[in-house]
């Protein structure tokens, strides 16, 4: 009963969190059989080869394209906070990019390599609060290194299960899988997606923006969804469920919005526009 009326105060005065935000705990140990350092620079070429690709077609949005603009703001407030969920990103050098397509996608690559397709943008008509949640979803994949770790348990499939005990508990054999395949057909499972929309919540209310945007952009996913389907949601499974989960953890990420807030404007920006390429 005491928790519970901590987290009301919480919520409705603003006071401070009960803990600084949410807590996911270590990434799988799995995803250390898996060269991190590989895996990003695989997705820094497949991130080329996709930008080259869509500049051929004329579709890959120039650094003064309003919407450019506005996804790399997004990105410089929020970048500041990612160090919290993986030390490794304040050495990545994050870009930003927009790709002129109807379809209703975005990702976020090993290394911070950041695209949005504008039919996600122009279709669903997000609000930069919501295209921030997008934003921070993406970017907590990357962060919590899901790729590696579906690539990880994948090749463990191969192998057998019954080398599992020893790939992972001696590390002898850590880092010796191949890296291969396209980094964007890979598909997460519902607990990664979970994850991934807390630490995005976090990071997005850390860098001021409303994370009760999170319930509207998947009601608004959800709403899309039954006229037409969504390529999106092949991957990022939505439902009733889901805006639940959000929810659930908005005790733990509005005092940090409120923080954001509270504090003087464009603060959580320093230091941070300088940090996302084009």
């Amino acid at each position: 009963m005491k928790h519970a009326l901590l987290v009301l105060a919480a919520l409705t005065f603003g006071l401070p969190a009960l803990a600084d935000g949410v807590d996911v705990g270590k990434p799988s140990s799995v995803r250390n059989l898996v060269p991190a350092g590989a895996i990003e620079q695989q997705a820094a070429q497949q991130y080329e080869q996709l930008k080259r690709q869509a500049s051929a077609k004329g579709a890959l949005g120039p650094a003064d394209h309003p919407q450019v603009i506005r996804l790399r703001a997004i990105a410089a407030r929020m970048i500041p906070f990612v160090e919290r969920f993986n030390p490794r990103a304040r050495h990545w050098k994050w870009e930003v990019n927009l790709i002129g397509s109807k379809q209703i996608n975005a990702f976020c690559m090993p290394g911070g390599k950041i695209a949005f397709y504008s039919g996600i943008l122009d279709t669903l008509k997000l609000t930069d609060d919501e295209a921030a949640m997008v934003m921070g979803h993406e970017i907590a994949h990357a962060l919590r290194e899901h790729a590696r770790e579906r690539m990880a348990k994948s090749q463990i499939t191969q192998l057998g299960a019954n080398l599992l005990g020893e790939l992972v508990g001696g590390g002898r054999y850590a880092g010796a899988f191949q890296i291969g395949g396209n980094l964007l057909s890979l598909k997460f499972s519902r607990d990664d997606e979970s994850e991934a929309d807390v630490v995005g919540l976090d990071i997005a209310a850390r860098a001021g923006f409303d994370p009760r945007a999170g319930v509207s952009l998947w009601q608004k996913m959800t709403a899309a969804n039954s006229r037409a389907p969504l390529e999106f949601l092949s991957t990022h499974p939505a439902g009733d469920h889901r805006i639940r989960e959000i929810e659930k953890h908005l005790p733990e990420v509005m005092p940090l919005y409120r923080r954001a807030i509270s504090a003087k404007p464009g603060a959580s920006a320093v230091g941070a526009r300088d940090s996302v390429r084009n």
